[in-house]
């Protein structure tokens, strides 16, 4: 019994002690925290946006920011809402939901995680706007004495009425009168049960449930709502019903009409927020690349008329930082078209070694089991450099690369690029940009600084830096993976830039520094519904797209206006970093590339690429880049060691006639050589001709002729010809007029 008692006695000093401990922790560790009313209303300072240079960027607050409205104003349905989806018990608990914690902790152990949270409305505005975003029992703690704080000083209703005024609905919106505005085009009086459930169902993942951007999430979040809404007796089923019918909103002439810059940086917030799982509320400071001068100066370009949708942004090239944006239509998937083409055969075709920038493709009619591309002139062209196919833009050369390269492991290039493909697209279509949904032009413009970066892909954005009540909470990773090899990179870019001087961004050929250049062109049988042009040099990526939301089509091709377009801000680039006297630098070229000297003749006319000797002339050679590691193995010979192809001999009359085929080369000399069986004559040196007539021979002669190609004065290789005679003429023949004596007749 004794020992019973000094066991009971131990356990009670020990919990004692335990008790104050903790309660000596919890007081040290909340002692400086304290319920800071003016926090509970946003203030006009509350989010600040910092532009490249690191000045606040001006109106961001009045874009987001809408005047407080009185609980009292809102509709009861729509209060419902929030408290059916967020904290059923929110009229019953004082701050904490019990059952819900117990659920949740259940939940969490038994899933081996933390991802079901247990948080109230009274917490949330707690965190949202007192609070760090640390996950630590410090900081929960200091949210457990500022929620009892809440609930003792405020009512119900005006922790609900704080509450929905500071909470953030994505698209730049804090508050219920800036997202009832942005969502709806109305004030919060106006929302009606339908406006109510989207509006709460919101509060969970602004980017993931926003009804212009996810509509099918939007739609399943808006049933789950309405459905908490029929389980806690707010409404009835007939209610729900009548609400999901009804369509889900557009976007509105106030939330299209700003889709810029801003736009694009509360966009990446929301996805920030969303994967690091941070509760946007209280101060928020957001770093960006936005170079405000070059902002304006894309603002004005574009609001040229053009009768169609359009985006355009510039790129830092080497840190990935949108130095610039303007859109009507936000960041929506459009098919790529052959803006593709780079990315997913090209490049990957380099660095697979399966061609080099010289490497000729036939341009023919094809046909995979059906499936038969054309080009966008319906011609065929024959055989084509690859940076001829690219320049040109050819689709059925591209379609041959893909086929060869195989389309799993294009597409594996392409998802390294932060492009993935969904398997169904998997064709031969991909060359040309066939697949159902596309890509975002940002992500287009992420895979392109790839190549500029010489084949290491970055993570490109808006934001670098994000700040919630002054900590950082987010900056965005330097992740670099190396996709190609630099000389892989670089020979792209090299073919790239030709697309500017020969091909169908040849508008850019007046630009006095390197850049590469890629248009691309979408359409259907009524015509064009996507245009693009990209360029990018060692200083700026700039990207263009024309179209319309709605797939209507649009008269303009990649090469028309989009690289109008181009050449106007990279015109006004330069013009800046010339008046600060630092012109953007040209590529370097790797000690992995190679420039050589290849012979012409052996290329066109049997499509092999073959070094050029030492004695080629200029005219009879081109240059071309190469893999140090891929270098051409045969070298020409055609001057150092002269041919030709066998010529035909005839006999005509009394005559020789040696004559020379098509394609024998003119810029030979030709030396012919007679033998018979006792004499040696050369009978003609001289330039090329057509038709040699040897007519000083004899009769009853056998005769051999050898033809000898001659460069700077090298012989070539001899050509023997089959031996020719004339026959004597026979005794009873009858003598040809003209060697009968005229009298006689």
């Amino acid at each position: 019994m004794k020992i019973l008692k000094r066991l009971f006695l131990l356990l009670l000093i020990s919990a004692v002690i335990l008790f104050s401990l903790l309660v000596g922790y919890y007081l040290a560790t909340t002692k400086d925290v304290s319920l800071v009313p003016e926090k509970l209303t946003l203030a006009d300072n509350h989010l600040l946006v910092y532009d490249c240079n690191g000045e606040p960027i001006d109106n961001v607050s009045a874009f987001s920011i809408k005047q407080t409205t009185k609980l009292e104003d809102i509709p009861k349905h729509t209060q419902l809402a929030f408290v059916s989806i967020e904290d059923k018990r929110f009229y019953k608990h004082h701050g904490f939901d019990v059952r819900r914690i117990a659920k949740a902790a259940l939940n969490n152990l038994k899933s081996r995680s933390f991802k079901e949270g247990a948080s109230t409305i009274s917490q949330q505005l707690v965190k949202n706007t007192h609070l760090t975003q640390e996950k630590t029992i410090k900081r929960k703690l200091q949210e457990w004495k500022l929620t009892n704080a809440l609930e003792k000083r405020y009512s119900k209703e005006e922790i609900l009425e704080k509450y929905l005024n500071s909470i953030y609905f994505g698209h730049n919106c804090f508050g219920i009168t800036a997202a009832a505005d942005f969502y709806f085009g109305k004030t919060p009086q106006e929302l009606d049960l339908a406006d109510s459930a989207i509006l709460a169902g919101l509060v969970k993942s602004p980017n993931h449930y926003s009804p212009f951007k996810n509509v099918e999430n939007c739609q399943r979040r808006k049933e789950s709502v309405l459905s908490a809404m029929v389980r806690n007796g707010y409404v009835t089923s007939g209610d729900k019903e009548q609400a999901l019918n009804k369509p889900l909103p557009l976007p509105t002439e106030h939330s299209s009409k700003n889709v810029g810059y801003l736009s694009f940086v509360f966009d990446e917030l929301s996805a920030v927020a969303e994967e690091l799982h941070l509760t946007l509320g209280g101060k928020i400071e957001i770093h960006t690349g936005l170079e405000p001068t070059l902002q304006a100066q894309l603002e004005g370009l574009t609001e040229e008329a053009c009768n169609c949708d359009k985006t355009a942004m510039v790129l830092d090239t080497p840190t990935g930082n949108f130095k610039a944006c303007v859109s009507s239509v936000g960041n929506i998937c459009r098919l790529p078209g052959s803006l593709i083409k780079p990315l997913l055969v090209y490049t990957p075709a380099l660095e697979e070694n399966l061609l080099s920038p010289a490497t000729p493709i036939l341009d023919e009619s094809v046909n995979y089991s059906g499936y038969q591309p054309e080009n966008f002139d319906g011609k065929y062209h024959g055989y084509q450099s690859a940076r001829e196919c690219v320049s040109k833009s050819l689709n059925i050369p591209a379609v041959k690369v893909l086929q060869s390269l195989g389309i799993s492991k294009a597409a594996g290039y392409l998802e390294k690029l932060g492009l993935p493909v969904d398997k169904e697209d998997y064709s031969l279509a991909l060359a040309l940009g066939g697949m159902k949904k596309g890509f975002p032009l940002r992500e287009l413009c992420g895979g392109y600084l790839t190549l500029a970066n010489g084949g290491v892909y970055r993570d490109c954005g808006f934001i670098s830096e994000i700040k919630l009540q002054d900590h950082t909470v987010y900056k965005r990773p330097d992740r670099q993976t190396q996709v190609f090899s630099e000389d892989s990179a670089y020979l792209m870019t090299d073919m790239l830039k030709s697309t500017t001087k020969i091909g169908t961004a040849k508008k850019l050929h007046s630009l006095p520094f390197d850049v590469a250049a890629k248009t691309g062109t979408v359409g259907t049988k009524n015509g064009n519904t996507d245009a693009y042009a990209l360029s990018y040099t060692t200083r700026d990526l700039v990207a263009v797209w024309l179209g319309n939301a709605d797939n209507t089509v649009i008269p303009h091709t990649g090469g028309g206006l989009p690289c109008n377009y181009l050449l106007k801000i990279n015109e006004y680039l330069y013009g800046r970093y010339q008046r600060e006297g630092n012109p953007p630098p040209n590529f370097t070229m790797p000690n992995t590339v190679q420039r050589k000297t290849i012979d012409k003749l052996a290329y066109y006319d049997t499509h092999n690429i073959q070094l050029a000797d030492e004695l080629s002339p200029a005219e009879y050679t081109f240059d071309e880049l190469f893999k140090t590691a891929a270098l051409p193995a045969k070298k020409s010979d055609y001057f150092s060691n002269p041919r030709i192809p066998t010529p035909s001999i005839a006999i005509a009359g009394n005559q020789v006639q040696i004559r020379f085929g098509e394609n024998a080369p003119t810029f030979y000399r030709y030396k012919i050589d007679r033998y018979d069986y006792a004499t040696h004559t050369t009978v003609y040196e001289g330039a090329t001709i057509p038709l040699f007539v040897d007519d000083g021979i004899e009769s009853a002669k056998s005769y051999i002729y050898t033809v000898i190609p001659l460069y700077n004065g090298r012989e070539g290789i001899h050509v023997t010809l089959p031996a020719v005679s004339v026959q004597a003429p026979s005794e009873n023949q009858e003598p040809s007029i003209v060697d009968k004596d005229w009298w006689e007749y």
